[in-house]
């Protein structure tokens, strides 16, 4: 199985065992940086790290 390069934030938010209103705090004080294309969002797995 490989592994994703980009992550929404849905799935962000499982992986980090939090509610999706949570990462989308993180997004608005600037603790998450995003890739956004329009309205789509999605998080670089190298955000995983920088958050642990």
């Amino acid at each position: 199985m490989e592994e994703k390069l980009l992550y929404t934030i849905k799935e962000y938010a499982k992986i980090m065992g939090v509610n999706e209103i949570t990462v989308r705090r993180w997004i608005k004080k600037g603790e998450v940086k995003i890739l956004r294309k329009g309205k789509v969002i999605r998080i670089n797995k190298d955000e995983l790290k920088a958050s642990e």
